[in-house]
């Protein structure tokens, strides 16, 4: 298994409740608004990018949040394999 960075980018801000719900179910995401673009940072541990990915989707759709997009660094994708 290999560590995942990519970042979720929400359609909203998550409540301050969502918030401390969401770090009782994971704790490799930084949940933070910059420059009024919510999102959250995961550093997610799986066998492939696809199933970090995956696993994170669910777990943030899993508190009727949105995710508008996934943001990966270019260096996480050619080391993904």
């Amino acid at each position: 298994m290999k560590e995942h960075c990519f970042t979720l980018i929400l359609t909203r801000d998550p409540s301050d409740d969502e918030s401390d719900q969401m770090y009782g179910k994971f704790d490799d995401g930084t949940i933070a608004t910059i420059a009024g673009v919510p999102q959250i940072s995961f550093h997610r541990i799986a066998d492939s990018l696809e199933s970090a990915i995956r696993s994170a989707l669910r777990d943030v759709q899993s508190f009727d949040l949105t995710v508008a997009r996934v943001e990966i660094e270019p260096e996480s994708v050619l080391q993904a394999s």
